[in-house]
Parts: structure tokens; sequence; C-alpha cells
């Protein structure tokens, strides 16, 4: 009986510590909305602008950190050290996809990656969006981390702007995937209710561009594929929903 008791009480222990990794008040709440994702302008894989319907979802009003990782995997991957409030990166859909795991296994809770039309909503501000061309403006120096103004690496998340939503750092500084399989064509066959692309591929969607992406990466509705150099050269991490 004490044996099982300690070992409640380490179990319990360690689950409101990881609870205490990822803070209420760092997910943001969006509301359900229709919006229109995609541009008529836009590269070949924006295309075309469609309508989508959006459920309402939680999602991380940062990028998950350094320190989040290390809490949770008692590791440290990044390329860039000794900044634990800098954003994880240089870090592998299935080395993700085992965080992903642990947080959940260990808290009772379900985070997930956002699927890139939950990002894209989330990018453009949602109902409150001001129809700015980045994530919280049209300046892309007063709200992210990229090529011209970074320095070539990554900084703390939460200095830049946040856009209308109050999300910091959904353009620049990391690369963010999302849990869609990458598909060119996409949008010319996506259904219109919170749609996402589960058959597999080659690659995964990464959106919002890094520290050294130049300024057509960094636009709300740009997409990207998880190639090879975005998780090995120091700019490619993620940001967490939670379904409640």
């Amino acid at each position: 009986m004490k044996n099982l008791l300690f070992v409640f009480i380490l179990w319990n222990t360690a689950s409101m510590q990881a609870q205490s990794i990822i803070k209420e008040a760092d997910l943001v709440h969006i509301p359900n909305g229709i919006y229109q994702m995609g541009s008529t302008a836009g590269e070949s894989n924006e295309r075309p602008e469609h309508t989508v319907t959006i459920a309402d979802f939680y999602i991380g009003k940062y990028e998950v950190t350094q320190l989040q990782w290390q809490q949770v995997m008692g590791n440290m991957p990044s390329a860039h050290k000794n900044c634990m409030m800098c954003p994880v990166e240089t870090v592998t859909p299935e080395q993700i996809d085992s965080f992903l795991a642990k947080l959940n296994r260990t808290t009772g809770l379900r985070y997930r990656l956002p699927t890139e039309a939950e990002w894209e909503y989330a990018a453009l501000g949602g109902k409150q969006s001001k129809g700015y061309r980045y994530p919280g403006g049209d300046s892309l120096d007063e709200v992210a981390w990229i090529r011209s103004n970074a320095g070539d690496t990554t900084h703390p998340v939460g200095l830049k702007k946040p856009n209308e939503l109050g999300l910091y750092d959904m353009a620049g500084n990391a690369w963010e995937l999302c849990r869609d399989w990458y598909d060119a064509a996409y949008y010319k066959k996506s259904p219109s209710a919170d749609p996402v692309n589960d058959k597999k591929a080659a690659f995964r969607v990464v959106r919002g561009g890094s520290w050294r992406s130049a300024e057509n990466r960094c636009y709300s509705k740009a997409r990207n594929r998880n190639i090879y150099d975005h998780y090995h050269f120091g700019n490619g991490g993620f940001r967490l929903v939670l379904d409640k």
C-alpha cells in the first residue's frame, strides 16, 4: 500500500508540473467563424480562394519554447542554444508527435498541432481581422523576426507586436508545423468545413516563415512544406492547439 501511495504521489506531482508547463493564460480561445482561405493573386498552391468554416478552438499565444520542450522531453534539440524562451526548433515532425504524446499522457489533456485552416484563420485575426497582409500588421518589421532584422538567429517569443487575437510570432522566428500533409493542389478539393489533409504524403505543411525568411514566406496566406532544411538548420518549430 505504501508503495502504491508513493507511486500515486509521484504521478500526481509530475502531472501537476506538466500541466503548469502550458499555462491557461497562454492559450487563446478562437471563436468559430467563416473566412476566405487562400488567395486570388498569390502562388499557385494558395489558389483558389475558397470559403471555409472553422469550429472554435484554443491555440497557443506563443510558439512552444525551448524551456517547455525541455520540461516535457528532458533534452534540447535546438540549434540556437542558451535561449530558453526562444522557440524550440530543429525538431522533426516525428519528434513533435512524441512531444505531444508525452504531454497529453502526463496532463490528461489533448494537445495537438493546428490544422492548416485553423492556423490561417488565427493568423488573419479571426473575427477581429483588420485585413492586414501579415499577422498583426502591414509592416513585417513590427510583427516578425525575419532575414532582415533577426541577426541570423531566433529570438525570445512575444517581443514583437501581436496580431488582433493577441497571438505572437505567427510570422517569422520559427516555421510552424501544421497537422496537414502537404498537397500543392489541396485547395481545389478541400471540404468547406474544418478541412484537414490527412492523406499521407512526402511532406507536412509549415506556415509563417522564420528568422531567415524573406517577405514572400511570411504573409498570412503563404504555404510551404517541411523540406529537410527547415528542421535541421534551426528554423522549424510549432504551436499548440488544445481541444476542450
